[in-house]
């Protein structure tokens, strides 16, 4: 819906999310996509060179000025702005954003005449606006100029089935640029990327599964090759858990991928969980750990859960 139109939009959510994702589709989707789309990461940027990147600047404006220089609004006129980090500018920056945003005109730092541009913003951050307008961090009114249509992109662990979509999408863009045929997930592995919390988002994803793609020398990537390893979930209570109760979520292991003995314990402790997610569905336990009936049956009798 937020694509067609002309509103900024106003992306938050945690680093590794794909904040940057979102913001390129809304952009090819929307009327200006043959325009450019133009990325500033506000926090990367020192705030002595911020107002240059972002409105340019002209010969002789600064001690290394010398020549005359675009800025960013400037060159994605008739295109897409992307602000990253927003939350990251200084307040005396923010004003002249919010200035642009108002009249969709800019001044190169330095000069005396103005630019008018055609730009549309879009915004993100992994920081909560409201705090940081508490705080005094952050302009009030610069917000309501961003926050037009807002978008929140969940953590990767909260997107369910998401995280195998991703990593196959991940994997065939891995084959193309290897010039490899496309790896496919075993049913362990699967199971395993379900499970894991994914601190590092959609980034810490794509790291692990290029990682197993150049270590696996076959068609399959298993659990091996993603080399994650299974703990215990933290409970709220303080009652002390048994091992063979405690539902799992996988960890990155530091050293070395785990032994076979550690991947079994691991795929019985998915099953289980699987299992008690699903209340014993067994079909739905199936689905979920990417099984047909038939293999899960196998594994139940294998670990004895019948």
């Amino acid at each position: 819906m937020a694509a067609p139109t002309h509103g900024r939009v106003l992306i938050s959510g945690e680093n590794g999310t794909g904040k940057e994702l979102v913001a390129r589709q809304i952009h090819a989707f929307s009327q200006r996509r043959t325009g450019p789309f133009i990325e500033v990461n506000c926090a990367a940027i020192p705030e002595e060179l911020i107002e240059s990147e972002l409105f340019g600047h002209v010969k002789g404006a600064f001690t290394g000025a010398v020549a005359d220089r675009r800025g960013k609004f400037e060159m994605a006129s008739s295109g897409t702005l992307f602000l990253d980090e927003v939350a990251d500018m200084s307040f005396k920056t923010q004003a002249k954003v919010l200035r642009a945003l108002q009249e969709q005109i800019v001044e190169p730092v330095g000069g005396h005449s103005s630019i008018r541009v055609d730009v549309r913003v879009i915004a993100a951050t992994n920081k909560d606006l409201a705090d940081e307008i508490r705080a005094g961090r952050f302009r009030e009114d610069l917000y309501f100029r961003l926050n037009v249509i807002p978008m929140f992109v969940p953590p990767l662990r909260d997107r369910g089935d998401d995280v195998i979509r991703l990593a196959e999408h991940f994997m065939a863009e891995f084959a193309e640029e290897y010039g490899r045929r496309a790896k496919r997930l075993a049913p362990d592995s699967a199971a395993v990327l379900r499970a894991y919390r994914w601190p590092g988002n959609v980034r810490e994803l794509r790291n692990i599964l290029e990682r197993a793609a150049i270590l696996c020398d076959g068609g399959l990537i298993t659990a091996e090759h993603l080399a994650l390893t299974p703990v215990p979930r933290a409970r709220p209570s303080t009652a002390p858990v048994p091992p063979e109760e405690a539902p799992v979520e996988a960890t990155p292991a530091h050293s070395h991928p785990p032994a076979s003995g550690d991947l079994q314990s691991m795929e019985r402790a998915m099953i289980e969980q699987a299992l008690q997610d699903a209340r014993f569905n067994k079909s739905k336990a199936a689905q979920a750990l990417g099984l047909t009936r038939a293999q899960l049956y196998v594994r139940m009798r294998k670990y004895g859960l019948e």
